[in-house]
């Protein structure tokens, strides 16, 4: 399987309470929601296309609780995004959950590198990790991803979580698609591709 990530980030990195604000998961952030205003009929397409394609999805806690209370409780039908996680495997990386709750879940726990390696050597297949900042991180460092896509909202947030840090691991990337959506947001993939080279 690729893994593939898909990340809604503002312009200054901000990936925190894209959808809204959450006081049990996002205490104090008072600047949730900035994402969902700037969706239009066609960036909404895009996302419902990107879910119904999906093998499976890959979570981290924090993103697989908000997820499991949100489109987890979705009547068949409701939502292409709910359709799509409820009917498709989840894995939720987690040391810390033992009995996810949401029907079709593995947990991943102890050896969380080999358990996503065994997965990726399984039949061909997009597994797809959204949200998730803290385990995209990971994924990147230990050389697991295949392929980045971020929607880059035009707007600045100021505060909050960025997808990534101040400091940590550099890398090269390959653009491998590029648009934009009549509200100014641009989709941006990428595929990793090793090291930077750096001028002298």
């Amino acid at each position: 399987m690729r893994i593939t990530t898909h990340t809604q980030v503002s312009v200054d990195g901000v990936m925190q309470g894209n959808g809204g604000r959450d006081g049990d998961l996002d205490p104090g952030f008072e600047r949730g929601g900035w994402a969902l205003p700037l969706f239009d009929a066609k960036s909404i397409a895009y996302v419902d296309e990107v879910y119904q394609r999906a093998d499976a999805f890959l979570f981290g806690r924090r993103t697989f609780e908000l997820f499991a209370r949100y489109w987890g409780t979705m009547a068949p039908g409701a939502a292409p995004v709910a359709d799509a996680l409820n009917a498709r495997p989840k894995y939720l990386a987690s040391n810390t959950i033992t009995h996810p709750g949401w029907a079709d879940t593995t947990v991943l726990s102890g050896d969380l590198a080999t358990a996503i390696r065994e997965l990726k050597a399984g039949p061909d297949g997009e597994l797809q990790v959204h949200g998730s900042g803290a385990l995209i991180r990971w994924l990147l460092e230990n050389n697991l991803v295949d392929e980045i896509s971020l929607l880059v909202l035009p707007v600045i947030v100021g505060d909050g979580t960025r997808l990534f840090p101040a400091t940590g691991p550099d890398q090269a990337l390959e653009l491998v698609e590029s648009r934009a959506f009549p509200t100014g947001i641009a989709l941006q993939t990428y595929r990793p591709t090793g090291r930077p080279t750096y001028a002298n």
